[in-house]
Protein backbone atom coordinates (compact mmCIF):
# COMPACT_ATOMS: atom_id res chain seq x y z
CA UNK A 1 0.00 0.00 0.00
CA UNK A 2 1.31 3.29 -0.92
CA UNK A 3 1.74 6.30 1.16
CA UNK A 4 -0.35 9.11 -0.71
CA UNK A 5 -2.30 12.51 -0.23
CA UNK A 6 -5.34 10.94 1.03
CA UNK A 7 -3.93 8.05 3.01
CA UNK A 8 -2.12 10.75 4.72
CA UNK A 9 -5.02 13.03 5.67
CA UNK A 10 -7.15 9.88 6.52
CA UNK A 11 -4.10 9.20 9.13
CA UNK A 12 -4.50 12.61 10.73
CA UNK A 13 -8.07 12.34 11.01
CA UNK A 14 -8.08 8.97 13.19
CA UNK A 15 -4.33 9.30 14.93
CA UNK A 16 -3.99 13.04 14.86
CA UNK A 17 -6.86 14.58 15.34
CA UNK A 18 -5.58 17.78 16.56
CA UNK A 19 -3.79 18.11 13.45
CA UNK A 20 -6.80 17.39 11.47
CA UNK A 21 -9.36 19.84 13.53
CA UNK A 22 -6.73 22.44 12.93
CA UNK A 23 -6.42 22.19 9.20
CA UNK A 24 -3.63 20.68 8.65
CA UNK A 25 -3.53 18.57 5.32
CA UNK A 26 -1.35 16.62 3.06
CA UNK A 27 -1.41 18.39 -0.69
CA UNK A 28 1.47 16.59 -2.27
CA UNK A 29 3.87 13.46 -1.67
CA UNK A 30 6.57 11.39 -4.08
CA UNK A 31 9.92 10.00 -2.52
CA UNK A 32 12.21 13.47 -2.75
CA UNK A 33 9.26 15.91 -1.57
CA UNK A 34 6.25 16.53 0.92
CA UNK A 35 3.96 19.88 0.53
CA UNK A 36 1.34 20.20 3.41
CA UNK A 37 -1.08 23.29 4.00
CA UNK A 38 -2.73 24.98 6.86
CA UNK A 39 -4.97 27.97 6.78
CA UNK A 40 -4.97 30.48 9.49
CA UNK A 41 -8.69 30.09 11.46
CA UNK A 42 -9.71 30.70 14.51
CA UNK A 43 -9.31 27.28 15.69
CA UNK A 44 -5.46 27.83 15.23
CA UNK A 45 -4.83 30.92 16.09
CA UNK A 46 -2.92 33.13 19.09
CA UNK A 47 -3.98 35.45 20.58
CA UNK A 48 -1.76 37.87 18.14
CA UNK A 49 -4.01 36.89 15.62
CA UNK A 50 -1.64 34.55 13.52
CA UNK A 51 -1.51 31.24 13.26
CA UNK A 52 -0.12 29.31 16.53
CA UNK A 53 3.29 28.02 16.52
CA UNK A 54 2.32 24.31 17.31
CA UNK A 55 0.00 24.21 14.56
CA UNK A 56 2.83 25.03 12.41
CA UNK A 57 5.04 23.00 13.86
CA UNK A 58 2.21 19.79 13.59
CA UNK A 59 2.01 20.88 9.19
CA UNK A 60 6.33 20.97 9.23
CA UNK A 61 6.91 18.02 11.07
CA UNK A 62 4.01 16.44 8.81
CA UNK A 63 6.21 17.16 6.01
CA UNK A 64 9.40 15.45 7.08
CA UNK A 65 7.88 12.86 8.85
CA UNK A 66 5.37 11.40 5.70
CA UNK A 67 8.89 11.36 3.83
CA UNK A 68 10.77 9.35 6.27
CA UNK A 69 7.44 6.68 6.49
CA UNK A 70 7.66 6.76 2.79
CA UNK A 71 10.54 5.35 2.40
CA UNK A 72 10.56 3.08 5.69
CA UNK A 73 7.65 1.90 3.71
CA UNK A 74 9.98 1.06 0.46
CA UNK A 75 13.02 -0.43 2.60
CA UNK A 76 10.43 -3.32 3.64
CA UNK A 77 11.91 -3.40 6.83
CA UNK A 78 10.72 -3.11 10.50
CA UNK A 79 12.37 0.39 11.38
CA UNK A 80 11.05 2.50 14.15
CA UNK A 81 11.11 5.95 13.28
CA UNK A 82 11.15 9.15 16.46
CA UNK A 83 11.98 12.95 16.32
CA UNK A 84 15.12 13.42 18.33
CA UNK A 85 15.32 16.67 18.47
CA UNK A 86 13.58 20.53 16.46
CA UNK A 87 14.82 24.26 15.95
CA UNK A 88 12.44 26.57 15.15
CA UNK A 89 12.78 30.17 13.66
CA UNK A 90 9.76 32.34 12.89
CA UNK A 91 10.31 35.33 10.76
CA UNK A 92 6.95 36.61 9.68
CA UNK A 93 2.96 36.45 11.02
CA UNK A 94 1.82 33.61 9.68
CA UNK A 95 -1.84 34.26 8.38
CA UNK A 96 -3.76 33.01 5.43
CA UNK A 97 -2.82 29.88 3.93
CA UNK A 98 0.55 28.35 5.10
CA UNK A 99 2.08 25.90 2.80
CA UNK A 100 5.21 24.17 4.22
CA UNK A 101 7.56 22.07 2.11
CA UNK A 102 10.37 19.77 2.97
CA UNK A 103 12.64 18.26 0.06
CA UNK A 104 14.50 14.81 0.34
CA UNK A 105 17.92 15.29 -0.67
CA UNK A 106 19.35 11.75 0.19
CA UNK A 107 19.52 12.20 3.81
CA UNK A 108 16.87 9.13 4.43
CA UNK A 109 17.75 6.75 1.61
CA UNK A 110 21.53 7.19 2.98
CA UNK A 111 20.13 7.16 6.91
CA UNK A 112 18.18 4.01 6.17
CA UNK A 113 20.99 1.90 4.42
CA UNK A 114 23.26 2.40 7.44
CA UNK A 115 20.62 1.36 9.97
CA UNK A 116 20.12 -1.75 7.35
CA UNK A 117 23.87 -2.51 7.35
CA UNK A 118 25.39 -1.86 10.49
CA UNK A 119 21.98 -2.81 13.06
CA UNK A 120 22.80 0.65 14.44
CA UNK A 121 20.58 3.38 14.99
CA UNK A 122 21.00 6.19 12.81
CA UNK A 123 20.17 10.42 12.95
CA UNK A 124 19.67 12.94 10.19
CA UNK A 125 18.06 16.47 9.81
CA UNK A 126 15.06 17.32 7.44
CA UNK A 127 14.37 20.98 7.09
CA UNK A 128 10.66 22.04 6.02
CA UNK A 129 9.96 25.90 5.20
CA UNK A 130 6.49 27.47 5.36
CA UNK A 131 5.50 29.94 3.07
CA UNK A 132 2.52 32.20 2.77
CA UNK A 133 0.35 33.04 0.37
CA UNK A 134 2.61 36.08 -0.98
CA UNK A 135 5.82 33.34 -1.36
CA UNK A 136 7.26 34.92 1.79
CA UNK A 137 8.87 32.81 3.91
CA UNK A 138 6.85 32.63 7.62
CA UNK A 139 9.08 29.92 9.49
CA UNK A 140 11.80 27.40 8.84
CA UNK A 141 11.61 23.83 11.00
CA UNK A 142 14.13 21.58 11.29
CA UNK A 143 13.85 18.06 12.46
CA UNK A 144 16.16 15.53 13.59
CA UNK A 145 14.95 12.14 13.09
CA UNK A 146 16.01 9.14 14.79
CA UNK A 147 15.78 5.87 13.01
CA UNK A 148 17.01 2.06 13.78
CA UNK A 149 16.15 -1.50 13.34
CA UNK A 150 13.07 -3.08 14.99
Amino acid sequence: MKLTAAKLNRFLLFKLPSAYLCGVRVKEIDFNYCKVTVKHRWINQNPFNSMYFAVQAMAAELTTGSLVMLHIQQSNRNIAMLVANNKSKFTKKATGRITFECRNENQIESAIQNTIATGEGQTFWLKSIGTNENGEAVSEMEFEWTIKLK
